[in-house]
C-alpha cells in the first residue's frame, strides 16, 4: 500500500493524451507533477474523456506525457 500523500494539485502540470491519427488532437488534465489526476476534481465529461483516453492507450492515443503548462 502506497502511504504517500499525493502531491496538491496545481495548474502548472498537465497529462496529455496526443492522437495517434490526427495531429494536434489531443485530451489534457491537471495533474501533479508525477501524473497524477485527481478524478473528483474532473468534471463529469472531463472524467469521460480520462477513462475514454486511457482505455484507449496504444490504440487511438499515444502513452500519456506530463507537460508543465
Amino acid at each position: 500500500m502506497n502511504s504517500r500523500p499525493m502531491p496538491l494539485m496545481t495548474d502548472d502540470y498537465e497529462l496529455r493524451f496526443e492522437s495517434l491519427f490526427q495531429t494536434g488532437r489531443s485530451l489534457a488534465f491537471p495533474c501533479d507533477a508525477c501524473g497524477g489526476v485527481m478524478l473528483d476534481a474532473l468534471s463529469d465529461r472531463a472524467l469521460q474523456n480520462y477513462l475514454f483516453a486511457r482505455a484507449v492507450v496504444g490504440r487511438d492515443y499515444a502513452s500519456p506525457t506530463i507537460r508543465r503548462v
